[in-house]
């Protein structure tokens, strides 16, 4: 029959353990040493993540409640600001864009990536050139990429002139020159930029999956649609989780596309929040409209940020 330990034993117990729990006290303070060089270095983005982008966000968000105009001054007016924002057509054709835009780019670029990334992984012959090629635009800026698209879709030299000069005189593509579709033009240039960075992120995913899950999945008669689609596309989730953060980083700060092929037009057709922004606070001196501009898109990204967030990081924890 067990029987309670005694005053003695207990005290004998923890004298005998108080050696060791001693010895690991005195560890503690030692591992706040560890790496003590790459905490040191990291010291610098630290103070610069925690001053420049939240104090910035937070002198931003301040801001955006006042009167400024060519220089910032606390005079307060609420929320003034954000009303003239959600009344102006400018600021709703821009929201329309970035959704279409954002939309599909988020669609064919993680589509496209993903076809090209399992065609170059059935290893085919020349496979680093094709890389190299799919790869090349993304090395290009935004700035070089939206001008030659610009003289692609001209109708007079680009596509439209070319297929003329071959006979069919009817045929019609002037993307960049049409209010209705001018968007889809400006979204044909950020595919070829950003998809080869997709292809390469998808292919390096492809290639971390074991090659004993692909004969397990041909000894079992799986077709390879379905192989990819149950077995390896669930496996590389942390591969397209990477891919959509960069992809709608791209999306939040589409500007140079739309500077160098259109300038925001024809009109206003093809604005674009981050347009509007600098365009407020540079060119038409309204600091506070343009930080109230900035605010609502942080506050677009904080609306999907923070639920997945939670859903990645909150329900591993549970």
């Amino acid at each position: 029959m067990a029987t309670e330990a005694s005053p003695h034993t207990a005290i004998r117990g923890f004298s005998a353990a108080s050696p060791a729990a001693r010895a690991d006290v005195a560890r503690r303070p030692n591992r706040l040493f560890r790496n003590i060089n790459a905490k040191i270095a990291a010291i610098p983005m630290i103070l610069t993540a925690v001053f420049v982008f939240f104090g910035g966000t937070i002198w931003t968000i301040v801001y955006s409640f006042t009167d400024s105009k060519l220089l910032p001054r606390l005079k307060w007016v609420g929320f003034d600001q954000y009303d003239r924002l959600w009344d102006q057509s400018r600021w709703i054709i821009s929201i329309s864009n970035i959704l279409i835009y954002g939309t599909l780019s988020l669609i064919f670029s993680l589509l496209i990536g993903f076809l090209l990334a399992a065609l170059l992984d059935q290893k085919i012959r020349f496979e680093n050139t094709f890389r190299t090629i799919f790869l090349y635009p993304f090395a290009l800026s935004f700035i070089v990429t939206g001008l030659v698209w610009q003289w692609i879709l001209n109708p007079e030299y680009g596509i439209q002139g070319v297929v003329r000069s071959l006979g069919w005189t009817s045929f019609t593509f002037d993307p960049l020159y049409n209010q209705d579709i001018v968007i889809y033009g400006i979204l044909i240039a950020g595919l070829w930029q950003g998809t080869g960075l997709v292809m390469c992120l998808m292919l390096a995913g492809l290639r971390g999956i074991e090659e004993d899950i692909w004969k397990a999945a041909r000894v079992d008669g799986i077709p390879m649609w379905k192989t990819y689609l149950f077995i390896v596309i669930p496996m590389m989730r942390p591969v397209f989780i990477t891919t959509l953060v960069l992809i709608a980083s791209g999306i939040v700060r589409l500007y140079d596309l739309v500077v160098a092929q259109t300038s925001g037009g024809p009109g206003i057709a093809s604005e674009v929040p981050a347009k509007y922004v600098y365009d407020k606070m540079f060119l038409g001196q309204n600091l506070a409209q343009g930080f109230a501009a900035s605010t609502m898109m942080l506050l677009s990204v904080l609306i999907v940020l923070i639920p997945w967030a939670y859903l990645e990081f909150g329900g591993r924890r549970k």
